[in-house]
């Protein structure tokens, strides 16, 4: 039996989370490795989306942990754990965190990521309007920008095409001009 048929198994074809029962998939519960039964949950995408920080938080579709955080199982425990972690500042979240037993095992595992130290919010690379910006986008120069090292000045009204995002600063993205690979801080572009 698969691990992803066992896992549906055990949450009877539900998300071990939020109980949606579409768009199911195996999450590793880090820093686990070598996916087995006992560091693997099975969550819906939106879930997904929210626990690897890849979608803003969305309190109102947590609030079902409230139940599901009771589940015998460590995995389920441990995300649940995180989660309610960084929805602290819900009053709902709050009081069920301080219900939360884990044993100690559990609860050690719970905290190595470090995620329950941040709350749940997410930065994401924006534009000046507040857009979204993803790789491979395309984006518009909203003012002339002088390139530092070089010759070159980038002008107002520039399409920049295939842009990267720097990953460690969201106020920035790299993007070629005349040809050269420049860094551009997102304040001065709007998507194309």
């Amino acid at each position: 039996m698969s691990l992803q048929q066992e896992l549906l198994n055990r949450s009877g074809n539900k998300c071990e989370l939020c109980t949606a029962d579409a768009n199911l998939l195996v999450y590793e519960v880090p820093p686990a490795s070598n996916a087995n039964a006992d560091n693997s949950i099975i969550v819906c995408k939106t879930c997904l989306d929210q626990i690897e920080k890849s979608e803003q938080i969305n309190a109102e579709h947590w609030k079902g942990l409230t139940e599901t955080m009771w589940s015998e199982f460590a995995p389920v425990q441990v995300v649940a754990w995180r989660m309610l972690s960084r929805l602290r500042n819900e009053g709902w979240a709050a009081d069920s965190l301080d219900i939360l037993y884990l044993d100690e095992e559990t609860l050690e595992w719970a905290k190595k990521t470090g995620d329950h130290e941040q709350d749940g919010t997410v930065e994401f690379h924006q534009d000046n309007n507040g857009a979204r910006l993803l790789e491979g986008d395309t984006v518009v120069l909203i003012k002339t920008l002088d390139v530092k090292g070089s010759t070159i000045s980038a002008k107002l009204g520039t399409v920049v095409k295939n842009i990267r995002l720097v990953h460690d600063n969201t106020e920035q993205i790299e993007g070629k001009v005349e040809g050269q690979t420049i860094v551009i801080l997102t304040k001065y572009l709007r998507k194309g």
